[in-house]
């Protein structure tokens, strides 16, 4: 039962690393390349629209409107939250404004690899799978969603000062022996969870950020640069037909 336990522990952790990475990478993305996109949506707008008008055929018009449209889409839930709402509901920054608290969002993609290490040994050792009763398992809840935040800011300082906080904590109860029925629910359990995290598993790797990241597996920020030196030189290849049209 040990081994099971650890492995999905294991399986958990690297499930929740990878959905950090892709929640960072789609904020990072949303902030820093939005404007570019932005930006480009304006350009094709007003070159479709000199086109028009140089050539006023209905086609052209029609085509312009329809680029000008785009500039200015019906927004979705998440745009009209203006990028704070994710998956798991309101992003930090967006709680911290709504309590008053500083505001921290991340700066990377991928946390440092010392970050990384401590945050799992840190699961490790305080997974709510390892309580064996409620309180227990709802003191642990506690404590993981405020591990999860801080690695998902990149936040070491904060990391090792839960290691603290943990190692001072409460000493955890002897696992008593389990009864039959209960090893047989608790491997029920086990075979459940496993296949809930395999479909979120799948879910991140077949979405369009984390297929992203899967191309950049050793730097998912270096892909973000990349991908923003490209849009650079999509806008300046814009602007420069943009002012032979209307030169």
């Amino acid at each position: 039962m040990l081994a099971a336990e650890q492995a999905l522990i294991e399986f958990e952790i690297a499930v929740e690393t990878f959905r950090i990475e892709v929640e960072n990478f789609s904020r990072l993305h949303h902030q820093r390349l939005g404007p570019m996109y932005a930006r480009l949506d304006e350009l094709d707008a007003q070159i479709a629209e000199a086109v028009a008008r140089r050539t006023g055929d209905p086609e052209d018009i029609r085509k312009a409107r329809e680029a000008r449209a785009s500039v200015l889409p019906m927004p979705e839930v998440e745009e009209l939250f203006h990028g704070w709402l994710g998956s798991e509901g309101l992003f930090p920054e967006a709680q911290a404004m709504l309590t008053d608290q500083p505001v921290r969002p991340p700066t990377k993609v991928r946390p440092s690899e010392e970050a990384r290490k401590v945050y799992r040994d840190l699961v490790r050792r305080a997974h709510p799978d390892l309580a064996r009763d409620d309180a227990e398992r709802a003191r642990r809840d506690g404590f993981i969603a405020r591990v999860n935040a801080a690695y998902g800011r990149g936040d070491e300082a904060e990391l090792r000062e839960l290691v603290r906080e943990w190692e001072a904590g409460p000493v955890p109860a002897e696992r008593q022996p389990s009864e039959a029925e209960e090893l047989y629910a608790r491997l029920e359990w086990l075979a459940e969870r496993k296949e809930l995290l395999a479909s979120v598993a799948a879910d991140l790797e077949a979405s369009a950020i984390g297929a992203m990241i899967k191309m950049a597996p050793d730097d998912p920020d270096r892909l973000l640069d990349e991908i923003a030196e490209k849009l650079l030189a999509d806008v300046r290849e814009r602007e420069e037909h943009l002012a032979r049209l209307v030169g």
